[in-house]
């Protein structure tokens, strides 16, 4: 269910299927920690919604590798930040004409916390230009209870923490650098803070949580309730249908 492996013919067949349903993965390449190399939120974008697409029968729009990783500044070589304005537009335009290709259900999934305002203005724009079309923004740390609960267990500012840590180890051993110990855990300094701080500010060494905690097995636990739960959310927006058939753009008669 790879968009980019599809022709225009099937594309319109694959897409009535999936009642017009498509999955946008959007990450982040940026400093993880000495532990995970950069690429760790687009490859975890394209891995679950790969897993998800194949589940549900929804077509795969390619991920967006890049997102707006401003906040973890240039203290560390291998960020590449995408300005907010910028990461608008993009998915704006990519949204756009997925509209023209067909798209009418657009769930959009995010790997990087800080994608999440970005994309919601996305989302308002879309949805205001078009108006037969739903869109989402699914914050893949925040998609269900038991998903939440893990990326918060050791940093409620987590970054290149146990959790994330363990996925790679799970999913993508190749981005992970086992053995781990102690000196790679940094603590969250960000408890009771008034203001938003850079990574440069409030990490020593790009981790925020206890990466020294990973384990393959938590991580293969954790990717298999994020893809159940990520499924059981595209099942249901596939179905989905506004509370009340009132136009964007019409005025009410009464």
């Amino acid at each position: 269910m790879q968009w980019a492996e599809r022709t225009w013919c099937e594309l319109p067949h694959d897409l009535a299927a999936a009642r017009f349903t498509a999955l946008l993965p959007v990450g982040a390449t940026e400093q993880h920690g000495p532990q995970l190399a950069t690429g760790m939120d687009w490859v975890l974008a394209d891995k679950l919604c790969r897993e998800v697409a194949h589940r549900t029968g929804v077509p795969m729009l390619p991920p967006l590798p890049y997102g707006c990783s401003l906040g973890h500044s240039q203290r560390w070589p291998g960020t590449i930040a995408l300005q907010p304005i910028t990461l608008i537009t993009l998915v704006k335009e990519i949204g756009d004409w997925a509209y023209i290709s067909g798209v009418r259900r657009l769930i959009i999934v995010n790997t990087h916390v800080t994608n999440a305002a970005p994309l919601r203005c996305a989302l308002e724009m879309l949805r205001a230009e078009h108006d037969d079309m739903m869109v989402a923004v699914i914050n893949s740390a925040h998609m269900s209870e038991r998903v939440r609960a893990a990326h918060f267990a050791d940093a409620d500012d987590w970054h290149a923490n146990a959790t994330e840590t363990s996925l790679m180890m799970g999913i993508a051993p190749q981005i992970a650098r086992p053995p781990l110990n102690a000196t790679s855990d940094d603590p969250d300094r960000t408890q009771g803070l008034v203001f938003s701080h850079p990574v440069n500010r409030t990490s020593a060494n790009g981790v925020t949580g206890n990466p020294s905690q990973a384990t393959v097995e938590d991580g293969l636990r954790l990717f298999a309730w994020m893809t159940e739960d990520l499924a059981a959310i595209v099942e249901k927006g596939k179905l989905e249908q506004p509370p009340l058939a009132a136009s964007y753009v019409s005025r009410a008669s009464d």
